[in-house]
């Protein structure tokens, strides 16, 4: 897929030249095709390889990624003004840690690796509106413990249920719902006569001010990355945005400037009620950034 996948589309500069779609998604996510540069694998470490071949444009520079840090659940934080879970970005503290303690009711330091990722997956899954069935195969338990995790996660997060029931009853009378920036998205499903079609409705109702927020803090961070990379008259160019990250192609005597820059504009693109945190890695590949 990728290493044929990518050989035809390589331009007569020797580049790859992706199309970034605004209006194709319908969370208001950029999208890139022909070919899609935000799919490139990153989960298994033969895929991650293929991320080798996204070099420098020459020997004077460096490849450099600023990745937004769990940035739908601080939007989450943000719009369900939920007080524990503004209270533990504000703290610093790892969330998924936080929140297993919370869910295993065990102190902090008594989390073990496997509980941590149980409490991630009831993380991300709160957000896409995750029912105790799907939850319990993810993670492979029992359906009773699933059930039992999604109760007392919103027991703990109580603000968080508030949030999703509101935007739910929300959308069934308004049929849509709006991003932090008002952007609207259209949910006529969630009124269907037909249950699997109005559960799908309220999951989209669910997640697009999540996700949809965080597409528009990042194209906003884009926009002024752009911006004062031109007011600064810096040679070093942003090439590609893959959801919550900026690539950049940074010439190395520009490193120390782009990368405060970088993360001055990403973190200060929206005030949220928590802090925005940015990670910045480079290498002299896409692999060694990432």
């Amino acid at each position: 897929t990728y290493v044929e996948g990518l050989k035809p589309v390589i331009d007569t500069d020797g580049k790859i030249h992706s199309s970034f779609n605004q209006t194709v998604t319908t969370t208001g996510r950029l999208s890139s095709t022909e070919p899609n540069l935000q799919n490139i694998p990153i989960k298994s470490e033969m895929g991650r390889e293929i991320r080798k071949v996204f070099v420098p444009e020459n020997d004077e520079c460096i490849i450099l990624s600023a990745d937004y840090s769990q940035i739908e659940l601080r939007v989450l934080a943000h719009i369900a003004d939920d007080e524990n879970l503004i209270s533990a970005f504000k703290h610093h503290s790892d969330i998924h840690t936080k929140t297993a303690s919370e869910v295993f009711k065990v102190p902090i330091e008594e989390v073990t690796p496997k509980m941590r990722s149980n409490a991630k997956a009831v993380n991300f899954g709160i957000v896409y509106g995750i029912g105790d069935f799907s939850l319990a195969k993810d993670i492979k338990v029992s359906r009773k413990e699933a059930k039992e995790y999604i109760e007392t996660y919103f027991e703990r997060y109580p603000n968080v249920k508030k949030y999703l029931d509101d935007t739910i009853a929300k959308a069934k009378k308004d049929m849509y719902v709006t991003t932090i920036m008002n952007r609207r998205r259209i949910i006529p499903e969630i009124n269907s006569s037909n249950k699997m079609v109005r559960s799908f409705g309220e999951r989209l109702a669910m997640n697009t001010p999540i996700q949809g927020s965080a597409a528009d803090l990042i194209k906003l961070a884009m926009v002024n990355v752009y911006k004062r990379i031109k007011e600064l008259k810096l040679k070093s160019r942003l090439i590609l945005q893959v959801h919550d990250e900026l690539i950049l192609n940074v010439y190395k005597d520009e490193l120390d400037t782009v990368k405060n820059m970088v993360k001055f504009e990403m973190e200060k693109a929206m005030e949220l009620k928590v802090p925005l945190e940015v990670d910045i890695k480079s290498g002299s590949t896409w692999y060694e950034a990432k």
